[in-house]
């Protein structure tokens, strides 16, 4: 098949411009030493990065509110302790509070520090409570200097009830890099953690910005340059990504204005018995949204007039079993396969999944096509395995993903989101699109992207099946793996936010033009 146009050019399948790397935090970490060892004082970066604290308080809040800093004894406590210098230079009334004891302050904390100049109290039980911060009025606004995205280990004790007071205050909370409490790169909540308004990370969003619950106690999150060099990007090559259109925008499949519908791809769905079409009706429809030039839906007899009978643009051919399904798929302008969705859990689904693993189109694997070989994993592992030069995309939700990844390799139980899919990725040498409200799609060479577009209303019955529908129709169309992954999901999100409350499952291919729209302007 001849590959249709796309959009922009790209370089290794990702386009640079506009591209959104999230560094973890040993990554981060790296590219500070990076900037240093290249000649920038540590004391440079810390007061770039208070100096972006400090604008978002003076964007929000008037001159004389009240700001308590509530800082800690690292870097991310002397950034706080930098952004309250120049609070109280725009005559904001400043207090911090130390969650430490000031003879625990180093290096460029300790500095940052020592410029303030102005009294420090000692954090207690009472936390934001204390008379000694309440005594003059309300609290306005918190500055979160507490911890920043290298927090590994649960937050007890004193720094516990800090953070507990710092979320019954009525006041906005501004964290800074993360909202205390959470882990930088798995984005999970270290017992406790801050409830922000607003976060203010540097050089790099973080992945605990995107995963969950991470997002949820961030608030809106913005981006400040604080002076690392860009070529330090490069060095550290990060290989995780938010999900936006510049990460997969030079593999879009565009019609070439001379092309025709055998250009654009032929991508079927398998349905399963008459009693549960509906899935394969709704992943055809998403294939068909997605450009490719035509699909057919392979049903079993018994569901052969339904499946007609609600179809239009889609055809339907009848195929009973593997053996069938084989002889059917010999036809080697059939370029992409979805299958899963509604065929029904148990040896007739394995056996068709095996035949269709067996030949050199690109295939999705969803719900059941998964889900059936959960008492033997190894049987599809290894037919994986065997093709890995052929696109493969699995797409779980959490309850497929345990049922099949935990019984094949106990590592993928236990970790994040990100690092369970890379691992997971990795073990069956296919794309993994793990869904939920901040889907991860993991490559076989550790990318990965993390998607955050997706609205609650998505959550609906059918959704999946739609996406899977999605992914198919862009490989047909000749997309890589990794990136067909990723810009379905994100096209699923817009098309969801487009339709906005009320959607269901049947509404999100009839969005998608207006996506279109707009991605292609």
């Amino acid at each position: 098949m001849r590959k249709v146009g796309t959009i922009g050019s790209a370089q290794n399948g990702i386009t640079h411009d506009g591209m959104i790397e999230l560094l973890t935090t040993a990554e981060m970490a790296a590219a500070d030493r990076l900037t240093i060892a290249g000649g920038t004082a540590g004391i440079a970066l810390m007061e770039a990065a208070g100096r972006a604290v400090a604008a978002a308080v003076l964007a929000r809040h008037r001159a004389g509110s009240r700001v308590v800093v509530v800082a800690g004894p690292g870097n991310n406590g002397g950034d706080g302790f930098v952004a309250a210098c120049i609070l109280a230079e725009h005559a904001y009334h400043v207090r911090i509070l130390l969650v430490s004891e000031a003879g625990r302050l180093k290096g460029d904390a300790a500095l940052a520090a020592k410029r303030w100049g102005g009294p420090i109290l000692m954090a207690s039980e009472d936390g934001l409570n204390a008379r000694s911060i309440t005594a003059d009025g309300a609290i306005d606004v918190v500055i979160d200097a507490l911890f920043g995205a290298g927090l590994d280990r649960p937050v007890e004790g004193l720094s516990r009830a800090v953070i507990e007071s710092m979320n019954a205050q009525a006041a906005p909370i501004i964290a800074v890099d993360l909202p205390s409490g959470i882990n930088g790169t798995s984005g999970a909540v270290m017992g406790i953690a801050v409830k922000a308004a607003q976060t203010v990370t540097f050089f790099r969003k973080k992945p605990g910005h995107l995963l969950l619950p991470g997002r949820l106690h961030c608030g809106s999150t913005s981006v400040a340059d604080i002076g690392i060099p860009a070529e330090v990007l490069a060095r550290v090559a990060p290989k995780t990504f938010e999900n936006v259109p510049a990460l997969w925008r030079g593999n879009f499949p565009l019609p070439h204005p001379a092309g025709h519908k055998y250009d654009r791809g032929h991508a079927v769905v398998v349905s399963g018995p008459v009693w549960s079409t509906g899935a394969a009706r709704l992943a055809a429809r998403g294939a068909l949204r997605a450009g490719t030039g035509l699909v057919t839906i392979a049903t079993p007899r018994e569901a052969l007039a339904v499946n007609a009978a609600t179809n239009l643009a889609v055809m339907v051919r009848p195929v009973d079993g593997a053996g069938e399904l084989t002889k059917f798929l010999a036809d080697h302008r059939l370029n992409a396969l979805a299958m899963g969705p509604g065929m029904g859990v148990g040896e007739p689904t394995c056996e068709r999944v095996l035949a269709a693993l067996s030949g050199d189109r690109a295939v999705v694997l969803d719900a059941d096509a998964m889900t059936s070989f959960a008492p033997e994993p190894q049987r599809l592992a290894a037919a994986l395995a065997a093709r890995r030069r052929w696109a493969t995309i699995l797409t779980p939700h959490e309850g497929e993903f345990s049922r099949f990844f935990g019984a094949l390799d106990a590592g993928t139980k236990v970790g994040s989101k990100l690092e369970r899919a890379r691992l997971a990725a990795h073990l069956v040498g296919a794309t993994l699109l793990l869904k939920g409200a901040d889907t991860v799609v993991a490559a076989p060479d550790r990318r990965a992207a993390i998607a955050a577009n997706a609205p609650s209303f998505l959550a609906t019955a059918g959704a999946g099946d739609v996406l899977t529908g999605l992914t198919a129709g862009l490989l047909a169309q000749g997309m890589p793996a990794f990136e067909a992954a990723c810009a379905a999901v994100w096209l699923h999100g817009e098309a969801a936010a487009a339709f906005g409350p009320g959607l269901i499952a049947e509404d999100l291919p009839e969005a998608l033009p207006s996506v279109y729209r707009r991605l292609f302007a």
